[in-house]
């Protein structure tokens, strides 16, 4: 059964909102027949991303970067997994992959820094990114929840082949 996994760091209640939405539209029965793993990103460990087929990635935007605690999870887990560096510490040439992922992040005034900073790792992964970041600002409303709820269907559906 293909498996996507859901790895977040969710403190607040508005990263909380929209990583239901995903996992929901994730579990959603228009996409049947995918496993949906669900891990905090201290929790995360290298056989989940192994075993996973596709990724959504979640981080609030902490002073113009990922959280810390996304950011552990690459630490720990970036060459067990296929992170490959060239010697300047880019990007390896051939790093990007087949697998999909998607990300989304919630800032109170500013996302990019925290996007760039998942992007410039993520590119160093056999990864490849399958749908536009949800970038939300502010309160999470019913518009955001359902760009997460798309995001989570999206993903899956890819996975699901």
């Amino acid at each position: 059964m293909p498996r996507l996994l859901v790895v977040h760091h969710s403190p607040t209640p508005s990263v909380s909102a929209l990583t239901d939405a995903v996992v929901a539209g994730a579990r959603d029965d228009a996409v049947r027949g995918v496993e949906v793993v669900v891990r905090h990103a201290l929790e995360a460990r290298a056989d989940d991303v192994l075993g996973a087929d596709g990724y959504v990635l979640g981080t609030p935007a902490n002073f113009g970067y990922m959280s810390g605690a996304l950011k552990h999870f690459f630490d720990c887990l970036f060459l067990e997994v296929g992170g490959s560096l060239s010697d300047d510490g880019s990007a390896a040439a051939g790093a990007g992959g087949k697998k999909p992922f998607g990300l989304y992040v919630h800032g109170r005034y500013d996302t990019t820094g925290a996007v760039r900073s998942v992007q410039s790792i993520v590119g160093a992964l056999p990864w490849r990114q399958a749908a536009p970041v949800l970038e939300v600002l502010g309160e999470v409303g019913e518009a955001e929840r359902e760009s997460a709820y798309e995001l989570g269907g999206t993903l899956a559906a890819l996975v699901m082949g």
